[in-house]
């Protein structure tokens, strides 16, 4: 017995030992992570003042790279080779496991971290095609010899980083899930392109509309779902003369519907907080007599960051901005010539067809009075801690059927039997566009640039030196009849198919206007008198039209004009809606809080500050409002899904229908009119934020209702930034929501010395151990700007660099 308790405690110490150190399936092994010598301890960082000579191999020549007091790097290189291979070492080391990671999900490999919980994300991705894009993808970027060097060296540089790589230096994620990084190959590029194109591209209402034009018929349709809104401001000014002679455009098949039973589609709707803005101010309305442009990129607001701020220099370029990691180059930016920014198109670039199979075996498949053959493409699925998975994909001509009858779709996914046919299936070389905007120098570097960009479609502001400003939606636009795919399509009908593509030179583009400035945020592209169909609906109106009432009223503006501008809160919608639906409700009926939240939305001047109430009110009113309007006829149910008319419409039925039957709820024996509508929805809003943050008091204000998180890639709030207390809203010009937002500001001052300010939520590093994880958080919230150090030799000398790295 003597001896029984030191053996019991060994035994266990041996068995804990043993357990923290394998996998148990899914489940990582928790021992290397606690580790003091190569466990989370490791990944403490501290900020570094010295100079440090880093011996790779790969490099042709010595890299000089400095970094400022954000630990933001400026690369020197004698040439472009060079110039990718550090930016790939670089983003590597403060970025691998996002880089990995988001590749990883697009290329549906996450199981193979996390285990079978993410199977079926990953059998959705692949069957979406994402592979079967990627690798078109690169094998365009491989065909150019400026995208194939670039590529080659980022991957280099990259690898080189990953080989030197020891277990106690693995970022914390890999640790927490228990795997290690892999060599990067060039299609991983390919793969990150294909993940953004999905982030911006993907959202769909074929199906639900479908289901509209079934139940209710064409006029119905037509009215509740007109092709373009009642107000809007285009990013392309109204009465613009169209340069070109159009080709003809295909003529639309009747039926244009395809012959489908109505079915259950969870395709995700797009997020309308996730979007942009951009403008660029010419050199009348510029205080300094050059263009000034800005740009703020409205995405998930994550941790580390979507961005990765970089300065390239190199004997054919010096750009500056905002990289992704995973993608070499600059994407937004400016250079001592020329500053450009993006936002989302939101083309209609992803149709469904009906397929018709000949038989069971799904061998062939008819398509214009012919049965054609079925190409087979078999996906490896990895599950940790378990067996492969073996999926086979059918693909017709249109692209992969996601899933065929007897198939459980994904949750949130695609309607059965149907192929999906998608832009990012089409091999295209889109790397080269921002290729050659980092080098460019004028407007017509910068059209000749455009040339080459398919997907995912931007509107390209730009402005230079030369004092030019333009604006560009730009991609690949199939060439479609009015409205081709605002409805499923018929897959055996060849009249169904893309015809072909819009000429680039006939996208629609603008330069010099006379109004003295270009700018969109998200809204239709162009007026009706656009000769092709680029998609039916596009964001909501406010936030452009905003933008273009405060760019309008502008005089000698600064970089700081255009800050507070990204910054601006006012809510357009509210103001429009208020005056409209406020006299409707029957004050008698309203009790308590109910009275007190009508007084707050009376006296509210419409603006999305932190300490408001009134957004908060506005905000979930016009959710409930909606609902009560359009519910009872709308619903989506297990075998039917719809959608509802936009606000848009919705609005301007209030003031020129007022009496129309629509207000009625038919499942209801009473027959309701818009008071009792506008009346209900309120009270039942004010009584729903009363359950939520109990009465009247400072826990309604909008911050805290709002409570925007910005979250770190894997969901772990440990390591994200809970409750940031920041104004702003879907809908206004700044469009911080709960999850999304600006994810990248900056402002540009083109002249003989450009200068330039900018900042994300979040920091270089993508290390939650690193004073760089999130320092810039509270900058990016209170809505300043950082300037961006922007230099012109190795020899500079700035109080913000801080060290010094030589690669050799």
């Amino acid at each position: 017995m003597h001896y029984l308790k030191p053996v019991l405690v060994s035994l266990l110490t041996i068995t804990l030992i043993w357990a923290l150190n394998r996998s148990w399936g899914s489940i990582p092994a928790f021992g290397p992570l606690l580790s003091p010598f190569v466990g989370f301890w490791q990944n403490t960082e501290v900020g570094s003042d010295t100079e440090q000579e880093i011996t790779l191999q790969g490099t042709k020549a010595p890299v000089t790279v400095l970094f400022d007091d954000l630990a933001i790097p400026h690369v020197f290189a004698q040439n472009d080779y060079d110039a990718y291979f550090a930016q790939g070492y670089l983003t590597a080391r403060d970025r691998l496991w996002q880089m990995e990671f988001q590749t990883h999900a697009a290329a549906g490999r996450v199981a193979e971290i996390v285990g079978d919980r993410a199977l079926e994300l990953d059998r959705y991705n692949r069957r979406l095609g994402m592979g079967f894009g990627a690798e078109k993808a690169v094998k365009a970027m491989m065909a150019d010899s400026r995208s194939r060097e670039s590529i080659e060296a980022y991957t280099a540089g990259i690898n080189a980083y990953i080989k030197q790589l020891k277990p106690a230096q693995y970022p914390l994620e890999y640790k927490l899930l228990g795997y290690a990084p892999e060599p990067w190959q060039p299609i991983k590029c390919a793969y990150f392109l294909k993940y953004m194109s999905g982030v911006l591209a993907l959202g769909a209402d074929d199906l639900n509309m479908s289901n509209v034009l079934k139940k209710y018929g064409t006029v119905v349709t037509n009215d509740l779902f007109p092709d373009y809104p009642t107000k809007e401001d285009p990013i392309i000014p109204q009465g613009t003369k169209w340069d070109f002679t159009p080709v003809a455009v295909p003529k639309a098949p009747d039926p244009v519907l395809a012959n489908i039973e109505s079915l259950a589609m969870r395709w995700p709707e797009h997020d309308p907080t996730i979007g942009s803005n951009n403008w660029a101010i010419g050199p009348k309305k510029s205080a300094t007599g050059y263009p000034i442009l800005a740009n703020d990129p409205h995405l998930a607001l994550n941790l580390p960051s979507i961005w990765y701020q970089i300065q390239l220099v190199t004997p054919t370029m010096n750009i500056y901005g905002a990289s992704m990691p995973g993608s070499p180059g600059v994407i937004i930016g400016f250079n001592k010539q020329i500053a450009w920014g993006v936002t989302n198109v939101g083309a209609d670039v992803l149709d469904f067809y009906q397929i018709k199979f000949k038989d069971a075996s799904k061998r062939e498949y008819w398509h214009d009075n012919q049965w054609k053959p079925v190409k087979r493409r078999i996906e490896v699925i990895k599950v940790k801690g378990k067996p492969d998975v073996v999926d086979t994909v059918l693909y017709t001509h249109h692209g992969p059927i996601m899933y065929t009858l007897g198939q459980k779709p994904f949750a949130k996914n695609v309607p059965v039997g149907y192929a999906a046919r998608w832009i990012a299936h089409e091999e295209s070389n889109d790397f080269l566009t921002y290729y050659l905007l980092d080098r460019a120098k004028n407007y017509d570097d910068y059209r000749e640039a455009l040339s080459h960009y398919a997907a995912p479609a931007q509107n390209f502001v730009f402005a230079d030196v030369a004092k030019d400003i333009a604006i560009t939606p730009n991609g690949r636009f199939p060439l479609k009849w009015k409205d081709q795919g605002k409805f499923l399509l018929d897959g055996t009908n060849p009249a169904h198919d893309w015809h072909g593509w819009i000429l680039m030179a006939q996208n629609p583009h603008v330069k010099n206007p006379a109004r003295g400035f270009v700018s969109s945020a998200n809204q239709s592209s162009t007026d009706p008198t656009y000769p092709y169909y680029i998609n039916w609906q596009f964001a909501p109106s406010e936030r452009g039209i905003r933008i273009n009432q405060r760019l309008t009223g502008m005089q000698n503006a600064t970089i700081d004009s255009l800050r507070q501008l990204q910054n601006d809160n006012l809510n357009l919608r509210a103001a429009n809606a208020l005056p409209v639906f406020l006299p409707h409700i029957q004050t008698k009926q309203l009790t308590g809080d109910q009275v007190k939240a009508l007084t707050i939305i009376k006296s509210w001047k419409y603006n999305h500050d932190v300490t408001e109430i009134g957004p908060t009110i506005f905000t979930e009113w016009s959710r409930q409002l909606m609902d009560a309007l359009w519910k009872d006829e709308f619903e989506s149910s297990d075998t039917v899904t719809m959608r509802y008319p936009s606000f848009d419409r919705t609005l301007s039925l209030a003031q020129k229908e007022p009496s129309s039957h629509w207000f009625d709820n038919v499942k209801t024996p009473a027959t309701e009119t818009i008071t009792d509508v506008v009346t209900a929805s309120f009270r039942s809003t004010i009584d729903s934020l009363v359950r939520k943050h109990g009465p009247i008091s400072e826990s309604w204000q909008w911050g805290s209702h709002k409570a925007t998180k910005i979250s770190h890639l894997a969901r772990l709030d440990a390591l994200s930034a809970l409750n940031v207390q920041v104004g702003g809203g879907s809908g206004i010009v700044n469009a911080t929501s709960e999850r999304n937002g600006p994810s990248w500001r900056m402002v540009v001052a083109l002249g003989p010395h450009p200068k330039a300010f900018g900042v994300y939520p979040g920091g270089q590093s993508g290390n939650p151990g690193s004073p760089y994880y999130m320092n810039m958080i509270e900058t990016w919230r209170t809505g300043q700007l950082n300037e961006l150090l922007y230099l012109q030799s190795p020899k500079d000398k700035h109080p913000r660099i801080k060290q010094k790295i030589v690669l050799k």
